[in-house]
């Protein structure tokens, strides 16, 4: 077991519940980390190997998104150690078992994540009575669905562009995880003339360098097949993604898919990462001494949470698309600006921007 104190400081975690329900076969951890600026929203992962620490470092980036955000909210996270593939009774069935022992946990509000959807949060909503990310059969915005992180990934990679003189227009695209992030990233950036010329899913790699199609790579995701299933494009190895040439390389899948040990490997001008921690601070380290421009995960791929918070306060969908495209674009210009200015990397200069916020709520709580 993670020792709870092992990611401790002065920020959190405020709380870590380790929760095991042998009759279901439920194994899951919350860690609810800081909430400082108001109860913690934050995703709810489903995925076999899934852990504690991995449950420690997505609340944290989830503390640092919504303060970067400007949002009312503070970071949680929780992670149940299953197969999300399995059946959907046994899924059903794990979800809301976990609801059920988190009921009374009133600072955390949980979300969709990698591993559940839109009707995870209705059955988590029927146990606890919040959620967000819930279908619009009841009332909810389902961020997956309309793209809201891939949307608000967009509009970052576009001030990202801007500042190193890109166009979009004819501009090569990789994406890393072919799931609602990463699709919607490449249809919005498309919609602006990108070209994708590599996607990648848990079966491989496809490669086109005229360009794929990313409504027929939608399509084909939507009926559950395989990307290397599409007519067309080079098949090749899962990993082979890192590899190919291209001007922004899309990290949508896992955390620490690039490390010190393949980072060389990358080519291209922009990693705008759709994923939480998907690169290794050393990988982070390289690839800003070689130039490349890296746009953090919890600065890029706010728009899912940011979506959520319009929901929880009640808000339309046109207001959450359009909340989310205002504040990402003036939180990475903010910070390419700041990091530009003092010399560092982008990530160092996010960690500030949301550092001050987190810091400035907590002074003004009774207890610090």
């Amino acid at each position: 077991m993670t020792d709870p104190f092992a990611f401790a400081d002065d920020l959190g975690p405020e709380r870590v519940i380790h929760i095991h329900r042998p009759g279901v076969g439920l194994r899951a951890v919350l860690v609810v980390d800081n909430t400082a600026c108001g109860a913690a929203i934050g995703g709810v992962r489903m995925a076999a190997d899934a852990d504690a620490r991995e449950a420690f470092r997505l609340a944290r980036a989830m503390t640092m998104k919504n303060a970067a955000a400007g949002l009312a909210h503070g970071g949680g996270k929780a992670v149940i150690i299953a197969d999300p593939h399995a059946p959907e009774e046994r899924r059903e069935s794990l979800v809301r078992a976990f609801a059920g022992a988190i009921r009374d946990i009133a600072d955390y509000i949980p979300g969709p994540d990698m591993g559940t959807n839109e009707t995870c949060m209705a059955w988590v909503r029927e146990e606890t009575g919040r959620a967000v990310g819930l279908p619009r059969a009841i009332g909810g915005i389902p961020l997956d669905e309309i793209g809201a992180t891939g949307i608000g990934l967009g509009a970052a990679v576009g001030v990202a562009a801007a500042r190193i003189g890109l166009s979009l227009a004819g501009a090569r695209v990789a994406v890393q995880g072919f799931g609602a992030v990463g699709q919607h990233a490449a249809r919005v950036l498309a919609a602006q003339g990108a070209v994708l010329v590599a996607a990648s899913d848990t079966h491989g790699t496809l490669v086109d360098e005229g360009g794929l199609d990313v409504a027929r790579l939608a399509a084909l995701k939507a009926e559950g097949r395989a990307l290397v299933e599409h007519g067309t494009g080079r098949r090749e190895l899962r990993d082979a993604i890192i590899g190919v040439p291209c001007d922004i390389w899309i990290p949508a899948a896992r955390p620490d898919v690039i490390d010190g040990a393949n980072v060389h490997r990358l080519q291209a001008r922009i990693v705008a990462q759709g994923a939480n921690i998907p690169c290794t601070p050393e990988a982070e380290a390289a690839l800003h001494a070689r130039g490349v421009l890296v746009l953090p995960d919890f600065i890029a791929n706010a728009g899912g949470v940011i979506c959520a918070a319009v929901e929880f306060h009640g808000g339309s969908e046109e207001d959450a698309l359009r909340t989310i495209v205002a504040r990402i674009r003036a939180n990475t210009e903010a910070v390419l600006e700041e990091a530009a200015r003092h010399g560092i990397q982008p990530r160092a200069a996010a960690v500030a921007l949301a550092e001050r916020r987190v810091r400035a709520a907590m002074a003004l709580r009774r207890f610090r």
